[in-house]
């Protein structure tokens, strides 16, 4: 999993509150594993028109949020279903954070386990945060996970708590899978003393 250590980049604003995971991505899009290609689907019943153009109303159609790599959304992002495809599609899209007042909780902790970072914030954070965002490409934001911080354009800065556990797992980009991998060398000496004390097994 790629590490999360600091993140700068435009913030497309997307304010609705109570986006769930079929909204983030569609049900006709799980048919795959993969992770990757999934970013066309993201949004999709939004970004496109039922002839398969481009919405240009939607804010990651608009020219300042194509390459938007975090996301300020509405309250409640996330509640829904539990499909681990929401973080593989906002991630196959570039987005690598989002920031809201809350989160459904499967889908928050999913986003860790994903290298995206998910951030809470009080409502009053979150307005000016989609005031930043608002401005577009020339109002980038600046994340700093070791600092819990996040910087606004005109130097303004917002605190966010994490989890110290989340925080260790994001900033060494440690999956369950690496967190397994740490414990290699112990797990292969339990199954070299079962093997010893068991041979017939």
């Amino acid at each position: 999993m790629e590490k999360f250590t600091t993140l700068e980049g435009v913030a497309a604003p997307l304010r609705q509150i109570n986006v769930d995971t079929d909204f983030i991505i569609p049900k006709q899009y799980l048919k795959t594993i993969k992770r990757t290609g999934l970013g066309k689907g993201l949004f999709s019943e939004q970004r496109y028109k039922d002839d398969g153009s481009e919405n240009p109303d939607f804010v990651l159609n608009k020219p300042a949020y194509r390459k938007a790599s975090i996301l300020v959304a509405g309250d409640n992002f996330g509640c829904g279903s539990s499909r681990e495809h929401a973080p593989w599609a906002l991630a196959d899209f570039g987005i690598r954070c989002v920031i809201s007042t809350a989160f459904g909780d499967i889908f928050y902790n999913n986003c860790f386990k994903n290298g995206l970072l998910p951030i809470r914030v009080s409502p009053e954070d979150l307005e000016k945060l989609f005031d930043d965002a608002d401005r577009g490409a020339n109002a980038t934001l600046s994340i700093d996970l070791e600092k819990q911080e996040i910087r606004g354009p005109d130097g303004g800065t917002i605190k966010f708590e994490i989890d110290a556990f989340r925080k260790h797992c994001l900033l060494n980009g440690l999956d369950d899978i690496g967190l397994t991998q740490q414990k290699q060398g112990k797990i292969a000496g339990f199954e070299k003393k079962t093997a010893e004390a068991r041979p017939w097994a």
